[in-house]
């Protein structure tokens, strides 16, 4: 869901379209990021995600899931490539008002997994991949190159959360997303739109060597105050981007809010019921 992944597939699969990177890390932070609360509350309540916790989130975006984690009393580091949603997670994380003595087991970084070292002695107890993969071609790969620079910083045993859409028939998004970005079907490759499969969360983890150790699924309806909400919000996901690039940002929108009428209620709001899932595993 955030833009971490579809950027990884731009990159190979041709430029990024040009959009507002500000304005786009604004509209997932404020309407966008909260969709995947639930599922966030899910992993680090079964985790028992706290004090003894030192967790680092992959793709961490503008972090909202550090964030509650945090809250846990875990220790926390956030990694990512893109500039403006990290600084929303400085401002969420690391406040310049922070009192003198306030927490200081809290990391952002930008780059990539091997950026995020954990100190000597001190390896990361849960590592959170909670960009949902199942929607795009390529977004297993990609998922699972994080995984492979992520897993040498983690402990024995440690636990690894992969996130994935539902089954398509119970994500009302997924149907969305495919009507609207018809248009960039003929990128063939990475980065457009695919069928969910059953295994894909197993399948990335027996790439990397991890051991599967227990999964469920959430439910995480997306509702909007209205259908701009709904527009701004769904495309800072990115997932939208290969549309855009093969057609433009103006047919894209168009064919988005066309898709989105039959999810629109009688009092204007937007409500579209979907279901995540989640695999734990474990480093051997």
């Amino acid at each position: 869901m955030t833009p971490t992944l579809v950027r990884q597939h731009l990159t190979q699969a041709g430029a990024a379209p040009r959009v507002d990177l500000h304005a786009r890390a604004r509209d997932w932070s404020e309407i966008q990021e909260r969709m995947l609360v639930p599922l966030y509350e899910a992993v680090h309540e079964r985790l028992d995600v706290g004090p003894a916790t030192r967790l680092l989130g992959l793709g961490c975006g503008s972090g909202l899931a550090l964030l509650m984690a945090a809250s846990r009393g875990a220790a926390v580091t956030g990694v990512d490539t893109a500039a403006d949603p990290l600084r929303l997670a400085r401002e969420r994380l690391l406040p310049e008002d922070r009192e003198p003595g306030g927490r200081a087991d809290v990391r952002i970084v930008r780059g990539h997994p091997a950026d995020a070292a954990p100190a000597p002695r001190h390896p990361y107890t849960v590592v959170t991949a909670f960009e949902p993969i199942g929607c795009l071609a390529g977004d297993a790969d990609a998922l699972a190159g994080l995984l492979a620079e992520a897993v040498p910083l983690a402990g024995r045993g440690a636990a690894v959360v992969l996130a994935g859409w539902g089954p398509p028939e119970r994500c009302a998004t997924l149907t969305v997303l495919r009507t609207a970005t018809g248009a960039a079907q003929p990128l063939c490759g990475t980065g457009t739109w695919r069928p969910t499969h059953r295994d894909d969360l197993e399948e990335v983890a027996a790439r990397v060597g991890l051991r599967p150790d227990g999964s469920g699924r959430v439910a995480c309806p997306f509702g909007y105050a209205g259908p701009d909400s709904a527009l701004r919000g769904l495309l800072s996901t990115g997932l939208f981007d290969p549309a855009i690039e093969a057609t433009d940002q103006v047919q894209v929108t168009k064919e988005l809010a066309e898709a989105l009428h039959p999810y629109q209620r009688a009092d204007g709001t937007v409500w579209m019921p979907n279901v995540f899932r989640y695999l734990i595993a474990r480093i051997p």
